[in-house]
């Protein structure tokens, strides 16, 4: 009886070593890779050969979250360039002017609707932040005429309409011509809500439209001509 309980008892020191060693074949393993499998184990330990091979793989490995990331960046840089500038995502009532005829011809054509003329620039930061809010005010008001000048495409027009501060509004109405012209800025933004306010009441006018008064058609400068830049507000 003794010697079967003495048996049993080695049995299981045996089967217990067994376990021990393959566990610390495992760890051994990963420090020090090339070493042969453990006998009389339950599950055959196999340790993970090391050659240059298997190195340049790892390298590899290595790399390719890197490679992930900089081919995630250029896909982005390329979604970013398709995407329109910030001063090209008009409302449905925004009209972009590039030249003193297309500017006439506009404020012909709105006849006594109200005409919000904005004088900006693509550099403005002024003009960048006020933009958003802009947007939502001419959507929010469909019956008014919303004008964008590019200061930088018109200079001569600007300046003959003395625009010397960025961004710059004028307001103008049929019969009536201009109404108004203010620089603002988004921190001032109610002055065009008050304007709109001001000049949407209805009325009748007598006469073809005023336009913009002594504006040309003819720029006042020559092309080669440069004046002095507008400051933002």
């Amino acid at each position: 009886m003794a010697d079967a309980i003495q048996f049993s008892f080695h049995s299981l020191r045996f089967s217990s070593s067994s376990s021990l060693l393959t566990s610390f074949a495992s760890s051994l393993t990963s420090l020090q890779p090339g070493l042969p499998p453990i006998p009389n184990s339950d599950k055959r330990v196999y340790p993970l050969l090391y050659s240059s091979s298997s190195a340049g793989d790892f390298a590899r490995f290595a790399l390719t979250p890197r490679k992930q990331l900089i081919s995630l960046k250029v896909r982005a840089a390329v979604t970013e360039t398709n995407q329109p500038k910030w001063w090209e995502r008009n409302a449905p009532n925004m009209v972009d002017i590039h030249s003193t005829q297309d500017f006439l011809s506009a404020l012909s054509q709105a006849g006594e609707r109200l005409v919000i003329v904005e004088f900006y620039g693509t550099w403005c930061a002024s003009c960048r932040a006020l933009f958003p809010k802009l947007c939502r005010t001419a959507e929010e008001h469909p019956e008014i005429v919303f004008l964008k000048i590019n200061f930088d495409e018109n200079k001569p027009m600007c300046k003959s309409m003395n625009v010397k501060v960025l961004p710059y509004f004028h307001f103008y109405r049929g019969a009536d011509g201009q109404l108004e012209a203010f620089s603002c800025s988004l921190a001032k933004f109610q002055k065009i809500k008050d304007a709109i306010q001001t000049h949407s009441t209805a009325r009748c006018s007598i006469g073809p439209p005023k336009g913009v008064g002594d504006l040309k058609l003819e720029p006042s400068l020559a092309p080669n001509d440069k004046p002095s830049g507008p400051t933002s507000a």
